[in-house]
């Protein structure tokens, strides 16, 4: 019997002793309390606390992932869109993050959310499609200038997916088809003002020349009858068969008064 207040007493000073031992991980840091008052970070690794009048609480180092819901923003242009992001950020002074905000995590979701819609509600819709690098940067200013005085520090903000309605989208791809249209017509009217500069040029350097014309014509009959066409309808302007009717005239001549009643008769 006198050995169980001596049992008592061991296993009442392992229990003193296991809570008065605290081991922090590397990526934590435990927030002390002494009857109320902070006395500041610690860790990593292992030390003492005294039970009863101290309390500790851990707090995570590591960046962590914040996803925020799908916000409904209504843009400068008055275009209601749909828009996912997703903000990193880690503390880096622990005992703010404890005495200054209640719950940094779910502060720091909600300012982000608020943000979120505020900033881009200030801009247009197409700078919000061509231009998210500027967005992300000025909602990462925002948020950090926001969220200094608890302890964190926000490092990149994305801008995930932009849902559009689908009306607008029914409307953007109706103007691009009509860009693309105005881009195909413009470089098909280039090419026939160039293919008229060259025509023009060709026509000067065949006009110095008369066999030139010729020339071009037999080299597009034979150009033609390599496709073995069954049929071929070739234009022969007059000016090119006019020296071999003036040479069949003089050889021969009109037939004379003379000899037509003969022929008559």
């Amino acid at each position: 019997m006198n050995l169980i207040p001596l049992v008592v007493i061991v296993v009442l000073a392992l229990m003193f002793a296991s809570s008065a031992v605290k081991i922090v991980q590397e990526y934590e840091r435990g927030v002390i309390f002494r009857l109320g008052r902070i006395q500041g970070a610690k860790g990593p690794g292992l030390f003492l606390i005294v039970p009863i009048i101290d309390k500790m609480q851990r707090i995570d180092l590591r960046t962590i992932t914040l996803e925020v819901p799908p916000q409904e923003v209504i843009t400068r242009d008055n275009v209601t869109v749909k828009v996912t992001a997703v903000v990193f950020f880690r503390v880096i002074n622990p005992n703010d993050a404890v005495t200054k905000v209640m719950d940094y995590l779910r502060a720091t979701s909600q300012i982000s959310q608020t943000t979120l819609r505020s900033a881009l509600g200030q801009a247009d819709l197409d700078h919000l499609l061509s231009n998210r690098e500027d967005l992300n940067r000025q909602i990462q200013q925002i948020i950090d200038a926001a969220t200094e005085p608890w302890g964190i520090k926000v490092g990149v903000v994305e801008i995930k997916d932009v849902e559009l309605p689908q009306t607008m989208q029914r409307a953007m791809a109706r103007q691009a088809e009509a860009e693309r249209e105005k881009r195909a017509k413009i470089i098909a009217a280039e090419g026939e003002f160039q293919a008229s500069q060259q025509l023009a040029a060709a026509a000067q350097v065949i006009g110095t020349q008369e066999s030139a014309l010729q020339l071009r014509y037999l080299q597009t009959l034979v150009e033609i009858a390599v496709e073995k066409n069954s049929t071929i309808v070739f234009p022969l302007p007059l000016d090119v068969i006019q020296p071999f009717l003036n040479a069949v005239n003089r050889v021969g001549g009109p037939p004379s008064a003379a000899a037509a009643p003969d022929r008559a008769s």
